[in-house]
């Protein structure tokens, strides 16, 4: 039996809950579309090199989430690294961008493909943990490489995760464990016939857009503060 593809971002909310991948679901297509102010974050991934130029009342003008000084020298930063492995260029002026890419099991847009070797970037408008990337962000990433390999044939070991708006660029070895976590995720979205349990991780459903159809409690500022 044939099955549809599953979506990248079906499968990045399922790593991060299930159950609010299922009500993401049940949206219509036009309200699952980014927000402006996400594109507008994605657009700084195109324009580094114009961003270290910039002056730093230039760069406050820009969708950035750090003070504009620090962000030029952490963006510097980034580029001294990678150029020294000839990644900068790569990833500055990829082969092509926002590609659609569909695979054996899942399919998406691509932000970035670079070439030699065959290498998806995704841009990220939130902000990067302390190291590595989110494990939603991960699925994602494997899903993307696996989406390429399909499609060109050939094997992709790395993917790069992007957080302009904080001037990072990260590579994660696509690995047994990360391919494990995409493969649960895939599960986990295929076998959504109904909500799933809810989250032991409450922490996820304070900023939810969908705790009231969930129907979790979520702690208040005044119980948090032992008021409550």
């Amino acid at each position: 039996m044939t099955r549809t593809p599953i979506s990248f971002s079906d499968l990045r909310t399922a790593a991060y809950c299930p159950r609010k991948c299922y009500y993401q679901r049940m949206l219509p297509d036009e309200d699952r579309e980014p927000p402006p102010d996400v594109e507008a974050i994605r657009a700084l991934a195109t324009r580094y090199d114009e961003l270290l130029e910039a002056s730093p009342g230039a760069l406050s003008e820009e969708p950035i989430a750090v003070p504009s000084v620090r962000y030029r020298d952490r963006l510097a930063a980034t580029r001294e690294r990678l150029e020294g492995k000839d990644h900068w260029e790569r990833l500055s002026e990829p082969v092509d961008r926002a590609v659609f890419a569909t695979g054996r099991h899942c399919r998406g847009i691509v932000h970035k493909v670079l070439a030699d070797p065959l290498e998806p970037a995704l841009i990220s408008s939130g902000e990067p943990p302390e190291t590595g990337v989110w494990k939603s962000q991960s699925v994602h990433a494997v899903a993307a490489a696996k989406a390429l390999a399909w499609e060109q044939q050939v094997s992709v070991e790395r993917a790069w995760l992007e957080y302009p708006a904080y001037g990072v660029i990260r590579a994660i070895d696509l690995t047994t464990r990360r391919k494990a976590q995409y493969r649960s995720a895939l599960r986990a979205v295929r076998e959504l016939d109904g909500p799933p349990g809810r989250t032991n991780n409450r922490s996820k459903c304070e900023s939810c857009e969908f705790a009231t159809e969930c129907g979790v409690k979520t702690r208040t500022l005044r119980s948090l503060l032992g008021f409550g």
